[in-house]
């Protein structure tokens, strides 16, 4: 009997004076009970490897005509955030051998094998039919989803500036944001800086590349070249959820603030120089 599929994204279209495209990967929570009862812990498991609530951090910006592509599936289910390369034999049957230091090896690719707690988390493996039915539903409609967004930004300004939005477990003096452009090869350096002189006027202590360079979908949609600039930006989950990382916090307004204020930063750095949209 095979599983049911996973939901696809929610695609919200640009306003097309906007320049600025967000990309929202790991926050989906509607998982189809019967997926969950294939997962060791069932849907507890499979969320614990979700960024929390990202999706109502940048709700605002949706609401002000901000194109976005958010998840609704779990990552736990299928990651929008690695290659369809990235295959783990203890989840996926007959998948070779992962390279040293890998994600996957870390059982942290395309579907994850363990949570956050390190125990496994599916049973049994999936099959070729099975992983296909999770890329068909799921991963191939977010990456069709961004591709034609950019295409559409860009086809009006010239290029077009993607934001993909996560979040992080807390580490101990660690920065409260980290941007990633991986080492300036997904996004030109004045992108980078308005993003970080954002995040740093608003008092948040902000990292580059450092402990997150960015991951596939900055990697697969950015191109300098093209002006087509891809910034991940990684928020402390302490910084706006409760003390047990599961619903908002006092500081939840505040990282609302901060998403909303780096995407104006981007806009402004766009339009000064004179990137303006194609007539």
């Amino acid at each position: 009997m095979s599983e049911p599929p996973p939901p696809p994204p929610i695609v919200h279209v640009p306003d097309p004076r906007l320049p600025l495209i967000l990309s929202v990967p790991h926050s989906g929570r509607e998982l189809p009970p019967a997926l969950a009862r294939k997962a060791h812990g069932g849907e507890r498991s499979v969320m614990a490897l979700a960024d929390p609530l990202v999706d109502r951090l940048v709700d605002g910006l949706v609401a002000k005509g901000f194109g976005a592509v958010v998840a609704r599936t779990p990552r736990g289910v299928i990651d929008c955030n690695r290659p369809l390369s990235a295959l783990d034999p203890a989840v996926i049957a007959h998948a070779p051998a992962p390279g040293n230091g890998s994600r996957e090896a870390q059982g942290l690719g395309l579907v994850p094998s363990r949570s956050r707690s390190k125990a496994p988390l599916w049973s049994p493996p999936l099959d070729a039919e099975g992983l296909q039915q999770r890329i068909d539903a799921a991963w191939q409609p977010y990456h069709d989803g961004l591709q034609a967004m950019i295409d559409m930004v860009a086809a009006r300004h010239g290029g077009a500036i993607l934001l993909d939005c996560h979040s992080m477990p807390p580490r101990r003096g660690g920065p409260a944001v980290v941007i990633g452009d991986r080492h300036g090869t997904t996004a030109a350096p004045w992108v980078s800086a308005a993003a970080g002189g954002a995040a740093r006027n608003l008092a948040f202590a902000t990292a580059f590349n450092h402990p997150f360079a960015g991951g596939y979908i900055v990697e697969r949609h950015g191109d300098p070249t093209r002006g087509i600039h891809a910034l991940q930006l990684e928020i402390d989950r302490s910084q706006y959820l409760d003390p047990r990382l599961s619903a908002p916090g006092p500081g939840f307004a505040r990282t609302r603030l901060l998403f909303e204020r780096v995407a104006a930063a981007l806009c402004d750095a766009w339009f000064a120089r004179g990137l303006e949209a194609a007539e």
